[in-house]
């Protein structure tokens, strides 16, 4: 679709989104939104016909682009038919979308529980821990993001939990390996996978095995920094909550649903957790849609025992019907396939490519469509192009490496010092070269910072 300019109609646009909208995670007097007049594929646009390649997939969910013909056609046939209805019911829609996921997902994760999303699927996941455990406390790591409700955010490791975090919420964080900026003096994946598990296992002796109903970890963390974790780690986390009797959360709402080129990332890893949580692309987006997968040993404690929880639009019909049609959409039309095989072939040795003649990438790390540069001032003391959690001047080298991007017509994925590449599963290898291009060129500005 070739943008049409309406710069009147986003003044309008704008107008009203500056006196009525209070957006999330932000100062209301100093930001400034794009309006956006539309989206197709891998593009959105404004209202002056400015397009931008969309490297950042919503908030990397829009596993299959934007508006996508027959998960549309499938939600207008929906609310034709059956636009909502109660949780309580059994609905064609509902049924259909637990069945696909329960088909995809690992073990015997076949009971699915339906939230809005997923920050409050960590809320449930982490409740029916605790009921079925009977004890209080959750582990989780300090790079990782779960949401912002009161328990996720608090489960929830980065800068954004600490304006919540009143210390009572029953949460332990702890270090995950990440050889690049280790935190156990590693020099090898196999020293900081060991180091790495033996600090959770310290850390679980100290806290108390008996108090602690579930460690929740990001499958792959997603806004943290894309750490892949080494072979053995998710493995010998599972083996720790075996030996302690601990529930094993999963989160997949940002790795799930073909980011990683795989259904799921713990296909990746061959590990099966008791509960994982899942959002975004189970249906791209387009309608809000969350949830937890249940194991059967979970599942049976409320086979008698109900389960206090609940939401009145648990299972959405048009959120379902939305699920149906994107699962059914990324089988016919091979999309994790695509993720695996151009971020092997195309998004790998393309930003390795940049990272050789751009000093400012101290390391690139990912699989799939799922890829982080981590940008940096010095390459040999891999100090970060800014600080950790850095604002107004302090952040002047990544607002400068955006702009940039977004001049040479690439939206990008900005957090703290990295640039994520996280563009929809099914973008083409002529979008993802463009979109390298535009990297190429925002990376020369970082150069521009370097040391």
């Amino acid at each position: 679709m070739t943008p049409q300019p309406n710069p009147d109609a986003g003044a309008a646009v704008k107008a009203a989104d500056r006196a009525h909208v209070f957006h999330s995670w932000s100062a209301q007097e100093l930001i400034d939104p794009l309006a956006v007049a539309g989206a197709e594929g891998s593009y959105f646009w404004d209202y002056d016909g400015t397009r931008y390649l969309d490297f950042t997939s919503g908030l990397v969910f829009t596993n299959i682009g934007y508006q996508h013909p027959k998960v549309v056609a499938a939600i207008q046939e929906q609310a034709g038919t059956l636009t909502t209805f109660a949780p309580a019911f059994a609905i064609e829609a509902r049924s259909e979308a637990a069945r696909l996921i329960a088909e995809r997902t690992p073990g015997d994760l076949d009971k699915i529980f339906f939230t809005n999303g997923g920050a409050d699927a960590i809320e449930h996941a982490v409740r029916m821990a605790r009921l079925h455990t009977g004890r209080p406390k959750v582990l989780s790591a300090y790079r990782s993001y779960h949401g912002g409700t009161q328990q996720a955010i608090n489960v929830t490791g980065d800068p954004r939990r600490w304006p919540s975090d009143s210390g009572t919420a029953g949460v332990v964080h702890f270090w995950t390996p990440f050889l690049y900026r280790s935190r156990f003096y590693a020099e090898t994946e196999e020293q900081e996978c060991a180091r790495a598990l033996e600090h959770l296992e310290t850390t679980i002796a100290f806290e108390g095995p008996g108090t602690i109903a579930a460690i929740v970890l990001e499958t792959i963390p997603g806004t943290a920094g894309i750490m892949v974790p080494p072979p053995g780690y998710l493995a010998g986390v599972r083996e720790l909550c075996d030996k302690y009797g601990i529930v094993f959360v999963l989160d997949e709402v940002m790795a799930g649903f073909g980011r990683t080129g795989e259904w799921f990332a713990a296909d990746l890893f061959g590990v099966v957790p008791d509960l994982m949580t899942f959002a975004k692309g189970v249906n791209s987006g387009y309608v809000p849609l969350g949830g937890v997968a249940v194991s059967g040993r979970i599942a049976e404690t409320f086979g008698k025992r109900p389960y206090p929880g609940g939401l009145t639009y648990s299972g959405h019909p048009l959120a379902c019907a939305a699920a149906v049609a994107t699962i059914n959409v990324m089988e016919e039309e091979g999309i994790v396939a695509n993720a695996k095989r151009l971020g092997a072939a195309v998004v790998e040795p393309g930003l390795r490519e940049l990272a050789a003649r751009h000093p400012s990438v101290g390391e690139v790390r990912g699989v799939g469509m799922f890829w982080a540069l981590d940008l940096v001032k010095d390459r040999e003391t891999r100090e970060p192009l800014v600080p950790y959690n850095a604002a107004g001047e302090a952040n002047a080298p990544m607002a400068a490496f955006g702009a940039a991007a977004r001049q040479h017509g690439l939206w990008p994925f900005i957090n703290m010092n990295r640039s994520h590449v996280v563009p929809p599963c099914n973008v083409s290898e002529a979008e993802l070269k463009e979109g390298l291009a535009a990297l190429d060129a925002a990376l020369s500005v970082a150069d521009t910072y370097t040391e």
